[in-house]
């Protein structure tokens, strides 16, 4: 526990910072009312103490020069531990550490993180279970999903919101006459990700199938972050190069122009994973000098093979009704080429995660609420 005393031990403009009176935040939104700026250069406590509450101990503190008054409760104290480092938090929970990085044998025997759309739409318990699932391991497959025209964009909207690109709000994955992407043939697809040439790029891709039954066109995924951090294990010098090498990522047709400069490995300011940008179809040309370029080459090529090596890649077959939900700066997607007997057709959406982790973090506090009131008999009839 921290004692009174322990509170001056803290940094003084981060404790004043997370102050919660009325005065200090908005009692109906918890946005803060000042500017850093606004308050004393020369903040001190003044005095302090702790009282005792029913939510447990509180401790209080006077401020000099101003006057001001806090209150810090115990349990929001050893929550944050006094912290000044986010070194061992998961954060925003976009980063390496906050996933579970896997590879095609952790998902042996077909066992997907997988629901029923009846099951997902129906129980708030099952939603949050899949949601945390795209979180966790990078995606999740709905099955028995209505195989009617643009019924994804209401599974992205169970979730979030649609990403219109220049694609549109839905795009069809199947053989187009005159493609503008490959995506829009018979060809095999090898593990990429979706739009790198776009800033922000689309987080989240949705793929539902609604036909499949042209032989071949069989869906292959490979975890990105655990790619990445095997280079990192393999060839440090490869990681390295790799994270810090902006590629010149580009799409264009009669009617768009997108370019945006990333590199392959995308790193958050503490060096952890946070994103993959590997789409050898979008990259064009470096422009560093012959040793740059012959060291970025030397690395490229490293990952890319790292990236193609089977034990790594999930293969699956998705079948009319499946809907798979997944990070698209995390996961890479493939498919195998298929024949023209048949025919294979699959219509797609783009989303966030940043509403994903919204809808995931309203479920759970409704669900716990839920949960304690149960507990506690609140609603029971006498």
């Amino acid at each position: 526990m921290t004692s009174t005393s322990a509170l001056r031990d803290l940094p003084v403009f981060w404790l004043r910072d997370n102050c919660d009176c009325a005065e200090c935040r908005d009692p109906r939104n918890g946005q803060k009312l000042f500017q850093i700026t606004d308050l004393p250069a020369d903040l001190a406590i003044g005095s302090e103490r702790t009282v005792l509450s029913d939510g447990g101990a509180v401790h209080e503190v006077r401020w000099l020069p101003d006057g001001h008054r806090s209150r810090y409760g115990q349990d929001w104290l050893d929550a944050v531990g006094g912290r000044t480092s986010n070194d061992d938090c998961e954060g925003d929970g976009r980063t390496e550490n906050a996933k579970q990085l896997w590879n095609a044998a952790d998902f042996q025997d077909g066992r997907l993180p997988q629901a029923t759309w009846q099951d997902y739409q129906r129980e708030d318990a099952e939603r949050l279970r899949i949601l945390d699932a795209v979180a966790r391991f990078g995606f999740a497959l709905l099955s028995g999903v209505p195989t009617r025209n643009g019924q994804v964009l209401a599974v992205a909207e169970t979730f979030g919101f649609v990403r219109e690109t220049n694609y549109g709000r839905l795009f069809d994955v199947r053989v187009e006459d005159s493609p503008n992407n490959l995506a829009f043939t018979s060809a095999e697809i090898t593990p990429h990700t979706d739009n790198p040439y776009r800033d922000p790029v689309p987080t989240l891709q949705l793929l539902h199938c609604l036909d499949n039954s042209a032989p071949g066109g069989d869906s292959g995924l490979v975890d990105g972050f655990a790619a990445a951090a095997q280079l990192r294990a393999e060839d440090p010098d490869a990681f390295n190069i790799l994270t810090r090498t902006p590629v010149p990522f580009r799409f264009q047709d009669a009617h768009t122009r997108l370019r945006a400069d990333q590199p392959l490995i995308g790193l958050d300011p503490r060096g952890r994973i946070r994103e993959v940008r590997f789409n050898n179809r979008s990259t064009s040309t470096l422009r560093l000098s012959a040793d740059e370029t012959a060291a970025f080459y030397t690395a490229y090529r490293t990952f890319g093979a790292l990236l193609l090596r089977p034990e790594l890649r999930l293969d699956f077959r998705l079948t009319p009704g499946d809907c798979l939900v997944f990070d698209n700066v995390r996961l890479l997607h493939a498919r195998t080429a298929f024949e023209d007997r048949g025919s294979r057709h699959l219509q797609g959406c783009y989303a966030d995660l940043d509403a994903l982790a919204s809808t995931r973090a309203v479920l759970r506090y409704e669900l716990d609420c839920a949960a304690s009131e149960a507990a506690s008999g609140v609603g029971a009839t006498q």
